[in-house]
């Protein structure tokens, strides 16, 4: 007799090192990365578990983990509290040399073989925590049932140009998968996965126990699969975003602010863990002062606003004094921006300070790339990073960076030009 739908085990993977995202990922995890204002990316996979009633889950993390177990806590942020609800943290399991890190994602899951076997399941459901989407996982097990799969992979629909960088299933007209392509330089199809997949419990492990050198699902574990047993997918048709680089993740931001971009984290009934980072409490009503204009904006609690925010997302805390600009940009918490200062498609981690009278993001070179990273920044965006102190009347060009930590001496000239870093 088969186990609910709801005592599936999930498996969430957290531990990619997500170097795309540049400095945002210099202290933690790319799902710890703050998302929306108020939430961190792995919040949308938590919350989609939580939602869809399922009950027990392991987080597998490996690359600067404090930030995201210190985020997830007990996890009773997402009601995973009680004798048969929990969320458990699985810290990587690696020896002495780099090459014992997990070497992909099946050889991530086989090293927690253990976990899977100490928790009795029909299926297991693995999914990544650094996407943006939601999704009902108890329907996707009820549908992998329903057609007898030995694998269920989660697809959607993109545009041909994007699909090199996913993996592509061909379908028959009856969903299965006959076919695989990873990350087909000539795509034959737009289907691609989503990373999610659900595996009958008994077939996983036997799976991963064929041969080690199989480490990677879409690489190894699939075309396989696909070649020898029943693997269908199954189709999604919601938003859902990879926010793997800074422009996806800027983009997807922004996306908030837009009512038909189909992303209402409210409506999708997303949690997260406001008591993260020692705070006890939830923030303050934010404050709009005599010189407030706030257009297009999404403003966190705790905020004080006595200048112009545009087009922005803040996170709680973030001060802008009077006279100051904030365009286009994304600002994580507590920063403060001083009078008179202006940023304009920007990403600010958190607790920055911009002085008085500094312009970060001048001029129309948007097209100048990043000198040292010309595939994270090449369309305007700049970054700055986490406890930076920009000097007063400082002006910072596009596609700039400021490392973490900047303090005001290393600004030995009063511009940063186009595609410099500091």
């Amino acid at each position: 007799m088969r186990r609910k739908a709801s005592e599936a085990l999930v498996l969430l993977l957290a531990g990619g090192v997500g170097s795309r995202l540049n400095l945002l990922v210099e202290t933690r995890a790319k799902p710890a990365v703050t998302f929306g204002g108020l939430y961190r990316i792995i919040d949308f996979s938590l919350s989609n578990v939580m939602n869809s009633g399922l009950n027990r889950v392991g987080v597998l993390t490996q690359y600067k983990p404090l930030s995201l177990m210190g985020h997830i806590g007990t996890g009773d942020a997402w009601d995973f509290t009680g004798r048969s609800r929990f969320v458990k943290i699985l810290p990587p399991r690696t020896g002495m040399k780099d090459s014992d890190w997990y070497q992909g994602t099946a050889d991530a899951i086989r090293r927690n073989i253990d976990f899977i076997e100490s928790n009795p399941t029909d299926e297991v459901l693995i999914l990544s925590g650094d996407h943006i989407y939601h999704m009902d996982f108890a329907a996707m097990i009820e549908y992998h049932r329903s057609k007898k799969a030995d694998v269920t992979v989660g697809m959607m629909v993109v545009p041909k140009s994007q699909i090199h960088q996913f993996g592509a299933g061909i379908t028959n007209q009856d969903n299965r998968i006959v076919d695989w392509e990873e990350k087909p330089a000539v795509p034959r199809t737009n289907l691609a996965s989503m990373g999610i997949y659900v595996f009958d419990q008994k077939y996983l492990l036997k799976t991963l126990a064929r041969d080690k050198n199989e480490i990677d699902f879409g690489m190894h574990i699939l075309p396989w699969a696909i070649d020898n047993d029943s693997v269908f997918a199954y189709p999604f048709y919601g938003y859902w975003r990879d926010v793997g680089t800074i422009q996806a993740y800027w983009e997807a931001n922004m996306d908030l602010l837009k009512p038909e971009s189909g992303i209402s984290p409210e409506a999708w009934q997303i949690c997260t863990n406001v008591e993260a980072e020692g705070r006890g409490a939830d923030r303050p009503a934010t404050r709009y002062l005599d010189g407030a204009d706030v257009r297009n904006s999404l403003v966190s609690a705790g905020c004080v606003i006595n200048g112009q925010v545009i087009n922005s997302v803040l996170s709680p805390g973030v001060v802008v004094e009077r006279g100051a600009v904030v365009k286009d940009s994304i600002i994580f918490r507590d920063c403060r921006i001083e009078e008179n200062a202006t940023l304009d498609l920007i990403i600010s981690d958190k607790l920055t300070c911009f002085g008085a009278g500094c312009k970060v993001g001048i001029g129309t070179h948007h097209d100048i790339a990043n000198r040292l990273y010309p595939k994270h920044l090449y369309t305007g965006i700049s970054l700055v990073g986490e406890f930076a102190r920009i000097p007063e009347r400082m002006r910072i060009g596009r596609n700039c960076i400021v490392r973490c930590n900047a303090t005001p001496d290393l600004f030995t000239a009063p511009v940063l030009q186009d595609g410099e870093s500091i």
